[in-house]
């Protein structure tokens, strides 16, 4: 199977998608996007800005999300909590990634 080479982007937090395009790509309505970013759960890149753009990292998080609501029928509002436990674990996860490689790291004497 061949993936069409105009619909793949690198997603890192540099590319931008509207919130449009993420909706689309996770399977969700614009509406329920709107109110994640109500409940605080998912933040544009500039909340002033029409239309609102989102950092391409948001997709990964965003389609466990949906999977999640779907699997357990989860509202709107246990959505939002489900993100922010998403995104903590990402954190969480990064900073567990930092700190085994300054213990892997050869340690230099000083002398």
């Amino acid at each position: 199977m061949s993936a069409d080479r105009e619909s793949v982007q690198w997603l890192h937090g540099h590319y931008q998608v509207s919130i449009v395009e993420l909706a689309d790509t996770c399977g969700m309505s614009e509406a329920i996007v709107r109110e994640l970013v109500e409940y605080g759960a998912l933040a544009p890149a500039d909340p002033e800005a029409q239309p609102w753009m989102f950092s391409a990292e948001w997709i990964g998080r965003m389609r466990k999300a949906a999977r999640i609501r779907a699997d357990l029928e989860l509202e709107t509002e246990a959505l939002a909590l489900v993100l922010s436990y998403l995104e903590r674990i990402d954190r969480l996860e990064q900073e567990i990634a930092h700190l085994g490689a300054q213990i892997s790291a050869p340690v230099r004497r000083r002398g």
